[in-house]
Formats: C-alpha cells, structure tokens, sequence
C-alpha cells in the first residue's frame, strides 16, 4: 500500500539547499556515511519515481538523496530575474550545483527521462565530480541539430506532445490540464504498468509548481531549436553539441516496451569510454517504478565497480 504525501514528508521530511539559480527541494535517505546516490525523475513524473529503489538501496548501505528538478514540487527559482529554462545544460548544471552545496563527494548519479539527461550532462562535462552512473536509454544528451529534423511518422506520432508545446495552444492545454494531460503520457508511454489513482497523484502535485508550464515548454522548444537558451549556458551546449564521450563508469538502460525508444539504445554503447554495460529489461518508460529491482542492482554494480568487488 502506497503512502500518502503527508506519511512520506513525516518520514523523510524535505530538506532545502540554495544554488546560484535555484532553492532546491529534496529528500535525503539513508546514514549519513552511506555512499552517495543521487537520483534525479524526469517529466511528468517527480521524486517518487524512486521510492522503491531508495528502499533498496538502504538495505546496501546508500545514502540516498532524490531532488526536485527545476519547475517541480517545491523546488523555487531563487529570483524572478532567472530565466526559467528548462534546457539540457541548466538541468545538468543543476545537478552539480546541488552536489557543491551538499559537499556530496563523488556520488553515483541514477536518473531516467529528463533525469537521464541531465545525469549525462552533469557526467560528461563534470566527470571529476562523479564516481558513476546509471543512465535510462544510455547515452541520453540532446542532439539539437539531429532534433531539428525529421523522425519516422510512427515515432513522430508518439512525440504528439513535443508538437504541440512548440504552439501557444500548447502552453494553454498544458496550464489548464496539466494532469490530465501527464497522466496520458504515463499510461502511453508504459502500456504495461497499471498504476492507481494514488500513485499518479502523489507524483501529480508536483506538478502545481508555478514554474512548471514554462519549464516544461521551453525545455521541448529549446530542444527542438525552435527558441534560444540561456546565453550564459550556451558554451556548454557548445561542448554538448561536440557529443563528448562520458568518461565514468556506467550501467545503461533500455525498455523493451518503451514506445519512445524504439530499438533500445546499445548503439551508444562507443560513447562510453571507462566501464560500461548495457542492459534491456521488460518494461516501459517509467522503469524506476516499473521495475526498481533492476534499476537498484544497476546502481549496485557500479558501487560494487568502485569498490573493486568486480
């Protein structure tokens, strides 16, 4: 049985860090000697996409730090003046802030969707910060210029959503019915999970955060190249763009029944370039909560890489 909101903060209340642009919620688990994991959910989804790895994880010795990306659940610009960008090098610029303001050394980074993509980001343009990583889809940083052009109609289909945010349309439908509108998305893109009610809501109320409909639309704008970025992040997606290999060791992932990733992604495989091992798993999209099992021994292998255990 699922907890509600109110039973998870008494449990593991939200704590709060600054960094240059944000006032970052997070929920941090585990001793703290543990060694470090820090997860990061993607969209539409929010922190507890990982409350069952978390749970494994404990059971190893983890500390366990799940944060709340920018435009979700608490987590606050720290000013107006702040452009509320939801592109790939704020978010995985993000990631390392948060570390520095933690002093969190050398953690493994585990994330999936927007997650995946910033944990990338964060790994390859910052790898001496990072011991490790577990990446949904591999190798998952944005190709701005392969974006711009077009895919095979069935997966053009399915990205239905990315299309209509490019319009203003787009932003209305997604500020007036953004639940509806998410919870379409999940059952679309995991046609096998039967999630209830509960679950999709207690992950929904991080949606209600005032910055969530700019975040989201500019992140899939920018993304597609259809609006500019953040001038003072522009020399990372430079480097970005440069498609530069990730250099810690890493556990990738794929969905067998993810229709946003048709194939998988093995094929990234030589964009690895220390420790690196791919494996494909029955589920969908949400795999952390599909399947948190094969997401934490994921993470487990490359703790135990670092330790020498293998």
């Amino acid at each position: 049985m699922h907890s509600t909101n109110q039973e998870l903060n008494a449990q593991h209340q939200v704590k709060y860090v600054n960094t240059d642009m944000l006032r970052i919620g997070y929920i941090e688990r585990g001793p703290a000697s543990g060694w470090p994991v820090v997860l990061s959910h993607g969209f539409p989804y929010d922190i507890h996409a990982f409350d069952d790895v978390a749970a494994i994880l404990l059971q190893s010795g983890a500390k366990v730090i799940t944060p709340y990306t920018r435009g979700f659940g608490p987590t606050r610009f720290s000013s107006d003046k702040v452009m509320r960008s939801g592109q790939q090098a704020a978010r995985g610029l993000d990631i390392i802030q948060f570390l520095d303001a933690l002093k969190l050394d050398s953690p493994i980074l585990g994330g999936f969707d927007w997650g995946a993509n910033a944990s990338c980001v964060a790994a390859a343009l910052w790898p001496e910060q990072i011991a490790g990583l577990v990446s949904y889809a591999s190798y998952d940083i944005i190709d701005i210029e392969e974006q711009t052009h077009a895919f095979p109609p069935s997966l053009e289909r399915i990205c239905w959503y990315q299309h209509l945010f490019q319009a203003e349309r787009g932003r209305e439908c997604l500020s007036q019915s953004r639940n509806e509108l998410c919870r379409i998305l999940w059952n679309e893109w995991s046609p096998g999970w039967e999630f209830d009610e509960s679950t999709y809501e207690r992950s929904a109320a991080a949606f209600e955060n005032p910055d969530f409909v700019d975040v989201v639309i500019h992140s899939y704008r920018h993304m597609l190249g259809c609006e500019s970025g953040d001038p003072s992040l522009q020399r990372f997606e430079d480097i970005l763009a440069q498609k530069p290999k990730i250099a810690v060791p890493a556990v990738t992932l794929d969905g067998s029944a993810d229709p946003l990733k048709p194939g998988g992604t093995a094929e990234h495989a030589f964009l690895f370039s220390a420790k690196h091992e791919h494996r494909t798993l029955r589920s969908g999209h949400n795999l952390p909560q599909e399947a948190p099992q094969a997401f934490a021994d994921a993470v487990l292998t490359v703790h135990s890489w670092l330790e020498g255990k293998d």
